[in-house]
């Protein structure tokens, strides 16, 4: 299933990330009890399969 940015956003939201700030067209997500971070590329299309397995992946919830 390929999300947009839009999704994977709300997706991480669902699973306790908050955001933390943007830096220009990319926002960097922390989950405050697990400590882990990401960063989401925020562009009008939908991700790359890859780099959404790898952040699903990084995160510990694929």
């Amino acid at each position: 299933m390929l999300m947009t940015s839009k999704e994977m956003i709300q997706y991480l939201n669902k699973n306790g990330f908050e955001s933390v700030s943007q830096n220009g067209s990319h926002i960097k997500m922390r989950n405050p009890e697990t400590g882990k971070q990401v960063i989401v590329p925020y562009h009008s299309k939908s991700l790359k399969k890859g780099l959404e397995q790898g952040i699903l992946k990084q995160e510990g919830l694929k």
